[in-house]
């Protein structure tokens, strides 16, 4: 068995544009999907896969550890830089999903079966729709109150915000005051039942960051997310150190040294590896059974394509300390079309049971995707009131 071409899809999403691999053999009709979703950065991805592809022709895409090493090692670049992690992601997905057919069960059945009945799924405050989430001013708590409630009617026991404003490196009182009352004002609208989380974007500079995280800890959030940049790992650890909510980050973080880092220092309580930067689920394994020793929970980053959804669920039902699923439905109205999923939701819980067909469980309609073709992402900018550049 061999690899006979890698090819990549490109289906525009407003926010993103999915980035689909799709790694064929020479075995008739038998084929791996991957993703490789990374926004603003879409050529430069396509174009490293087309890179990798050369290093895979030809070769078992049963070797999956093997071709891995391939990917990162080889040509002396190692992978960690984002663009090549994120490709080798796409790749690696869709070796997985090619293995789990050749052996006729769900790629979690590779790893030892289901450790869950059922993961739980966490949504966006206006379920992916990307004004509601990003645009939605601190100014306006009521709004904040109405998006939550919405986010529980819809069936969701849990849902992310991003109720932090951008702030400069030093401000004063008023932007704490905001997110507070952004918070009160959810929490006040569905109660203690349901889990509230809050995305900082890693917007903050560390002293604002552990001042948010104090002002907001009395409201018993599931986790904060990202209060500062990920390369303060010494800030991280000082602000989970400060306070009782667990902080939460790692979507930034590319490969196993880097979160060896990250643990060593406690800077985070849960991990938020992404599938689809992280090197696949060759490295994301080994980056879980890291976090197990130093008892860290898995939360992984997941607001991108259909793909990343189905490989975030496989892995989830493979690793004890995986705790939530994070969802988009709401991004763009064609997300459905582009897929056929082999896991169910249960509308009324958004809770899913494991997928019962092999590899990934999923197919890509190829004829829809071309419906909707590569465009220039939308484009989100983040300035300070002075002018200067922010973070986004």
């Amino acid at each position: 068995m061999k690899i006979e071409r890698i090819e990549t899809l490109v289906c525009y999403a407003r926010m993103r544009n999915w980035v689909f691999v799709k790694v064929i053999t020479d075995q008739p009709g038998l084929y791996g999907w991957g993703e490789a979703t990374l926004e603003w950065h879409t050529r430069g991805v396509a174009g490293t896969i087309e890179d990798l592809s050369q290093l895979l022709i030809g070769e078992d895409p049963r070797r999956v550890e093997y071709l891995w090493q391939m990917m990162w090692r080889q040509h002396f670049w190692h992978g960690s830089g984002v663009t090549r992690s994120t490709a080798i992601a796409g790749i690696d997905l869709a070796l997985w999903d090619i293995l789990g057919k050749v052996h006729g069960v769900p790629c979690h059945q590779l790893w030892g079966g289901p450790v869950r009945d059922y993961i739980r799924l966490y949504c966006h405050l206006g379920g992916g729709n990307m004004e509601s989430f990003y645009q939605t001013s601190t100014d306006n708590a009521a709004q904040f109150a109405d998006l939550a409630q919405e986010a529980v009617a819809d069936g969701f026991s849990a849902f992310k915000s991003m109720a932090v404003p951008p702030t400069m490196p030093i401000e004063g009182l008023k932007p704490i005051k905001a997110a507070e009352d952004c918070v009160a004002a959810m929490r006040d609208a569905v109660g203690d039942d349901v889990d509230i989380m809050v995305d900082c974007h890693a917007r903050p500079s560390p002293a604002m960051g552990l001042q948010f995280a104090k002002a907001l800890d009395p409201y018993g959030l599931y986790f904060f997310e990202e209060p500062c940049w990920p390369e303060s790992m010494d800030s991280l650890a000082t602000i989970n150190a400060a306070v009782t909510t667990p902080i939460a980050t790692g979507e930034r973080l590319t490969h196993l040294a880097a979160f060896r880092d990250l643990f060593e220092k406690r800077g985070c309580e849960i991990c938020q590896l992404d599938l689809t930067h992280c090197g696949g689920f060759t490295e994301a394994r080994r980056i879980a059974a890291l976090a197990d020793a130093y008892r860290i929970s898995l939360a992984p980053h997941n607001p991108q394509g259909p793909v990343s959804t189905a490989a975030s669920l496989e892995f989830g039902f493979s690793q004890p300390s995986y705790i939530i699923c994070e969802s988009v439905h709401d991004d763009v109205p064609w997300r459905q079309d582009v897929v056929e999923e082999g896991f169910v939701i249960d509308p009324k819980t958004r809770t899913v049971k494991p997928n019962q067909k092999p590899g990934l469980g999923i197919s890509i309609n190829e004829a829809e995707v071309k419906k909707h073709p590569f465009q220039q992402e939308t484009v989100q900018r983040v300035f300070y009131q002075d002018g200067a550049v922010g973070d986004w």
